[in-house]
């Protein structure tokens, strides 16, 4: 919960707007058209799940929106979010032609508002940013620029895009959650499916502490892949017991959804089963595809630091 924000290209405010073309600097943009969560797969342009080619030429036309409204109405939080935060990726094998078509090589931070209309799926992500590399940019701050402007029309909204060249992104040290870990603690796990049920806490002893745990795991709704990652919980509030926290993160492990739709899950049902004054989640999650996604949700003021844990 503690801490400064990561550091981005562009302090842009976050501005909702419908899923379509936001201005770029010249370059060729695609017009991305906003598409319901629940029938996304039954379109032919979706890539995950698929056998995909792998276009090495500027290609935004590959990027692909999901809305956030399904997941959101089934939370009954659609139309009033009670959080804000965002979604930060970071991509590491991005790559491009410079000066004379010498190649090269950096990684991206990319903090999507968590008000935002759509996700970026995340494979059409990959294949977009692999279509750099054959692409001539004359700078990584033109990088930046292209790829803050397309992800900002897929999404809809402003995204934040900073480009680390190899020098800062070396320099960066792993990093440890804050907090108590709760992996060594003794539960009978037995939940396998999401139970909110499961969490307690107790309002006759207030705190104010930090809880992390390495032990997230959940699936793909599309391919059942796992995914897996770290997670803290930080939080004003009446005690949440830990054996009963620690259950209820174990009993994603079989349960079916996207990185960010699992972590606003959990806001809503802690901030309903032990009703705190003040929460944060910060999910971490190991990359796929040269990508990681961290979800980050919050009703303070506050935003995440960008670490990189140890599985990172």
């Amino acid at each position: 919960m503690r801490g400064k924000a990561g550091h981005f290209t562009q302090d842009w405010p976050n501005s909702r707007q419908s899923c379509g073309k936001i201005p770029s600097s010249g370059r060729p943009q695609a017009t991305i058209t906003r598409l319901p969560g629940a029938n996304f797969l039954n379109d032919r342009k979706v890539t995950l799940g698929q056998e995909t080619g792998y276009p090495d030429k500027y290609a935004p036309e590959l990027l692909y929106p999901i809305s956030r409204t399904d997941s959101r109405n089934a939370l009954g939080v659609a139309e009033a979010l009670p959080f804000s935060g965002m979604d930060i990726w970071n991509a590491w094998e991005l790559t491009w032609l410079g000066e004379g078509d010498l190649p090269a090589v950096a990684t991206a931070e990319i903090a999507v508002p968590a008000d935002t209309p759509c996700i970026v799926e995340s494979k059409s992500l990959k294949l977009y940013l692999n279509s750099f590399s054959m692409s001539q940019f004359p700078s990584s701050l033109e990088v930046a620029a292209t790829v803050a402007s397309d992800l900002s029309a897929c999404a809809g909204g402003r995204v934040r895009v900073k480009v680390r060249l190899v020098g800062d992104t070396e320099a960066r040290r792993v990093s440890r959650l804050a907090g108590s870990c709760l992996d060594s603690i003794s539960v009978n796990c037995t939940d396998w499916e999401v139970d909110a049920d499961l969490l307690q806490a107790n309002s006759d002893e207030l705190v104010d502490e930090d809880l992390h745990t390495h032990l997230l795991r959940s699936l793909c709704p599309v391919t059942s892949q796992p995914d897996i990652g770290s997670l803290q919980v930080s939080y004003r509030g009446p005690k949440i017991d830990r054996g009963s926290l620690l259950r209820y993160i174990v009993s994603y492990r079989q349960h079916n959804d996207f990185h960010e739709a699992c972590v606003e899950r959990m806001f809503v049902d802690l901030m309903s089963h032990c009703a705190p004054e003040k929460l944060s989640i910060h999910a971490r999650y190991q990359r796929r595809g040269g990508i990681d996604i961290n979800p980050y949700r919050s009703n303070s003021d506050e935003r995440p630091v960008n670490l990189r844990l140890w599985r990172q």
